[in-house]
């Protein structure tokens, strides 16, 4: 698990569950090209990437996640990101997150992902993404 779980206190998930979208970081160009910052955050201790293709028209996550969190960058496509606090009953907020954009979920947000179009996508999580950590880190719900 993550050492450090600021980006993810409970306090704080109903900011998220508001506006996932982050700002990136600084970016850097010159005659070889550009290096941009996704995640400037010294705080997030990251134990996992991941490189998700989707097919138009797909349905994913359906869950939450007790204790692990993740950023997501879209590289191609977008997102319709659905989420809200655990035991919230209410309509989930919903977020086109379109190309080049990326956005946190922490814990115990539910969260729901529509894809428009085909889409890549990278994951970047706080835990390791081996199957039985992930299985028991995770709670799935019927949000969609």
């Amino acid at each position: 698990m993550a050492n450090d779980k600021k980006l993810g206190r409970t306090s704080e998930n109903n900011k998220w569950v508001q506006n996932p979208i982050l700002d990136k970081g600084d970016s850097f160009q010159d005659e070889r090209g550009v290096i941009e910052s996704l995640i400037s955050f010294h705080e997030a201790r990251i134990g996992s990437v991941m490189l998700i293709e989707t097919k138009k028209g797909s349905l994913r996550a359906n869950h939450y996640h007790k204790e692990d969190w993740h950023y997501c960058y879209v590289v191609s496509g977008s997102i319709e990101y659905h989420c809200r606090t655990v035991g919230n009953n209410d309509c989930p907020n919903a977020f086109l997150i379109e190309t080049g954009q990326i956005f946190y979920t922490p814990p115990l947000v539910e969260h729901a992902m529509v894809f428009p179009e085909d889409t890549i996508f990278l994951v970047f999580g706080g835990d390791t993404r081996l199957q039985e950590d992930y299985e028991n880190d995770l709670v799935r719900v019927k949000l969609l």
